[in-house]
């Protein structure tokens, strides 16, 4: 998991903020990335691809990366900007918030499978999360922050289920959305295409 941040510091470079984001999937609700810078060499035990552990995983991750990370941005964009400029630029604009809301300036990064649209030499890595400690990181921090804010959203519109789909389009939250509608919180350019059929999803 340090592979690719033991090549960029050989190269001089000591502060490296790993980029990702999630809810990009979702038919509901914010994108949400995090950056995250790590000290240099440090060893997280356990840290992975947040989609590959369990949420109490995830929790208890959280609180050591931010007890121990050097630097931690969060980037959200909501649901009115992602209909406006699409949920691909969307995420992209939430990860060059996560990296300017950082408090410690790094000097590259390394981003999951996009390129952030900032001034700075950086590595997309495939599947990075499963990668890179540092994209990791990042990963397990975005996770964790959507999914906290699912809970309030779930407070608000609690027949939707979000607080167990966490917006994603599973069944339940399909025909919860054909019962009662869908809320403000829902992306509408994503329920016309399900709605008309251009995915290959039924209800």
């Amino acid at each position: 998991m340090l592979q690719n941040e033991q090549q960029i510091w050989e190269q001089g470079y000591a502060a490296i903020a790993g980029v990702d984001e999630v809810g990009r999937g979702c038919l509901f609700g914010d994108v949400v990335a995090a950056a995250v810078i790590l000290p240099k060499g440090a060893v997280f035990e356990d840290v992975n691809d947040s989609k590959k552990l369990t949420a109490k995983t995830r929790e208890r991750l959280y609180e050591v990366i931010m007890a121990n990370a050097v630097a931690v941005g969060i980037g959200i964009v909501d649901v009115p900007t992602i209909e406006r400029i699409n949920i691909k630029q969307a995420a992209r604009l939430a990860m060059k918030i996560a990296v300017e809301k950082l408090q410690a300036e790094p000097d590259y990064l390394l981003v999951d499978a996009e390129k952030v649209d900032v001034e700075l030499p950086q590595l997309a890595i495939i599947e990075g999360d499963a990668l890179s400690q540092s994209i990791a990181a990042a990963s397990i921090v975005a996770k964790v922050t959507r999914d906290r804010m699912c809970l309030e959203w779930d407070l608000q519109y609690p027949e939707y289920g979000i607080a167990v789909h966490k917006g994603y389009a599973t069944k339940q939250h399909r025909q919860s959305i054909l019962e009662y509608g869908p809320t403000p919180l829902h992306r509408s350019t994503f329920l016309r295409k399900l709605l008309s059929g251009q995915q290959e999803m039924t209800f």
